[in-house]
């Protein structure tokens, strides 16, 4: 058995969970609404407020597709509770982020600055100058759009400018020696 396809996913209060025919399931909770189709060969029982996933029979796709699925519900449920976010930071001379409305303009060494528009269910913050808060309750959103800001100004080994996830460790290379002679 898949170790996470077994494990149980307990839904917090204030969370509604509404599974459909063909495993359309709708997860409604304080920070919004997801809607996502799931696997239909999975069954997925919701027993109070434990759901269970569990697969039909031991097929290759099917051991595959079982912790997937259950991995997709929790992460639904999750952020409908508690919003997803990702962190980034923007390191240069010079280099800004702000916020103009809804876009994320970001200065970052080009001659003319970048807009960025989130998309539906993204909120993008700007506490500093060089710090950028992405949130939403769908992950693959957050993360896509994350790393859309990050292809902008990847950061490089020399000198460690661009953007990059807080959590992020850039190696660090030497540079050039010279002619030493």
């Amino acid at each position: 058995m898949s170790r996470i396809g077994r494990k149980e996913i307990v839904v917090p209060a204030g969370v509604t969970v509404t599974i459909g025919e063909g495993n359309d399931i709708v997860v409604k909770g304080s920070k919004g609404e997801l809607k996502q189709k799931l696997c239909s060969q999975m069954a997925i029982a919701q027993e109070g407020n434990v759901i269970t996933v569990t697969r039909p029979n031991d097929n290759k796709e099917n051991r595959s597709l079982h912790g997937l699925t259950r991995t997709l519900l929790n992460n639904m449920i999750v952020g409908v509770d508690s919003q997803f976010s990702k962190e980034l930071d923007v390191i240069g001379v010079g280099y800004r982020v702000q916020m103009q409305g809804k876009n994320l303009v970001m200065n970052v060494g080009y001659s003319h600055p970048v807009t960025m528009t989130p998309p539906d269910g993204v909120g993008v913050e700007c506490p500093t100058a060089n710090r950028i808060v992405i949130k939403g309750c769908d992950k693959q959103k957050v993360g896509q759009f994350a790393a859309e800001v990050r292809e902008q100004r990847p950061p490089e080994p020399y000198l460690g400018k661009g953007v990059k996830y807080v959590d992020e460790v850039i190696r660090r290379k030497e540079g050039k020696a010279g002619a030493k002679k």
